[in-house]
């Protein structure tokens, strides 16, 4: 018998919780979520994709924002949205308002990603932002509006019927706009909800309404530990996030550092100059979880190369880093890496899961000589549990704002963004 008043204990925690909730340690995770989320979105805007598809498509463009478990992008849905509406709003919310909507549209996603355990593993039906992530964006602008608990319950309700977008987009241009999509009809759903429109206030609660994305769905109520003198517990404080060194799916980013691994070994066999490494190299092997939508033997396009463990390891052979010109067409399509390409082939161990919390990446690297050089990859920099350094984070975000903003401007968003923020390493 699935639990009643789900949705409506939602809808009155988001019109409950206040600044005063917030913690220290999550003011500081989702500053930096927050940094990082505007140097990807800038540096996206400068995509192809950006210029032909929806204004808010920009953060996921180069699939370069950040990462959660249970898996989703839980920022990209969510900043775009509040922006927006805080430019449209006749009296701009003040920047701790602003912070506490986005903290309120990220708790409700890891709140609805803990629902079902078919969110813990890497999606195989729905792309999960557009799951959650409408969700989330709709909660953060109920937030900003100040709307009451039967319209914040409400606004999930509408938001609901704009949730679910199929994966088989993935590695598309399509990709991104799921994203853009999420946001924008979040926005939209909280905008309907304040002009009187309601929806079904059980949709949480119901098989047939968000138990629609998942199996073994279990809902369960937003706890009422949400008073005065905070208690709150965050799904950000217990959770961090991932954060991408280079524009592609999560899971390249343990293949890069575990090719990466064996790389420095096959130079230590004096094997350095890469077209001479091509040439001896007989097969590369990667030991990767199941995943069909990753494992692009061939990618064709820019999308497909960054959800292609097999690109990934080869750049990474090749040039020493993956980056975010690893993916323009100049270096995608080198007659040295199509070769490279053609010798790699994929395994998946059964003891290595489809979850961004537990898969590994093993790479066995075998000369014509019959040399074998190997590497491991279990937690990459920048994952929750090796996070990016206050320095590292700052200087990719410094990277990517720098492709549209001055120095100037960069350094404010900076300041604004990491003022009273200690490192969490």
């Amino acid at each position: 018998m699935l639990q009643k008043g789900v949705t409506r204990s939602f809808g009155a925690a988001i019109s409950a919780l206040s600044q005063d909730h917030l913690t220290p340690g999550v003011i500081c995770r989702s500053k930096r979520m927050m940094l990082d989320t505007l140097g990807v979105g800038l540096i996206g805007t400068r995509t192809e994709v950006y210029r032909k598809a929806l204004e808010y498509s920009q953060v996921h463009s180069m699939d370069f924002d950040d990462t959660w478990h249970p898996a989703t992008h839980p920022s990209g849905a969510i900043l775009p949205a509040v922006l927006a509406l805080a430019q449209a709003l006749p009296r701009p919310p003040s920047g701790p308002n602003l912070l506490l909507a986005f903290n309120v549209g990220i708790e409700v996603q890891g709140r609805l990603l803990r629902f079902s355990p078919e969110a813990l593993n890497i999606p195989q039906r729905f792309h999960p932002p557009t799951v959650v992530g409408v969700m989330g964006s709709a909660a953060a602008c109920a937030k900003l509006l100040a709307l009451s608990p039967a319209q914040c319950t409400h606004t999930l309700a509408i938001a609901a019927s704009s949730a679910g977008s199929p994966l088989a987009n993935a590695a598309t241009q399509t990709k991104p706009l799921h994203m853009g999509h999420a946001a924008a009809r979040g926005l939209e759903a909280a905008r309907l909800a304040h002009m009187g429109l309601e929806g079904n206030p059980d949709v949480l609660d119901l098989e047939s309404g968000f138990g629609v994305f998942f199996g073994e769905y279990r809902p369960a109520e937003m706890t009422a530990d949400v008073g005065a003198g905070g208690g709150f517990k965050w799904a950000l404080e217990e959770q961090n996030v991932a954060v991408k060194r280079f524009p592609a799916h999560l899971g390249m980013h343990w293949v890069a550092e575990a090719v990466l691994a064996a790389r420095a070994r096959l130079e230590g066999g004096g094997e350095s100059a890469p077209h001479h490494m091509v040439e001896r190299i007989r097969s590369v092997t990667l030991k990767v979880p199941p995943s069909r939508y990753i494992n692009c033997p061939h990618p064709a396009t820019e999308h497909q190369a960054r959800h292609s463990f097999q690109f990934t390891a080869c750049s990474a052979l090749l040039d020493g880093q993956v980056t975010v010109e690893s993916f323009d067409d100049a270096l995608r399509t080198r007659p040295v890496l199509r070769d490279l390409l053609s010798r790699v082939r994929v395994e998946s161990p059964e003891d290595n899961h489809p979850s961004f919390d537990k898969m590994y990446c093993e790479v066995v690297i075998e000369t014509h000589g019959g040399d074998r050089y190997t590497g491991r990859c279990d937690t990459f920099y920048g994952h929750w549990r090796h996070p990016l350094s206050q320095e590292d984070l700052e200087r990719k975000f410094r990277a990517n704002a720098s492709t549209v903003l001055s120095s100037a401007g960069t350094d404010s968003l900076v300041d604004v963004l990491t003022s009273e923020c200690i490192s969490l390493n």
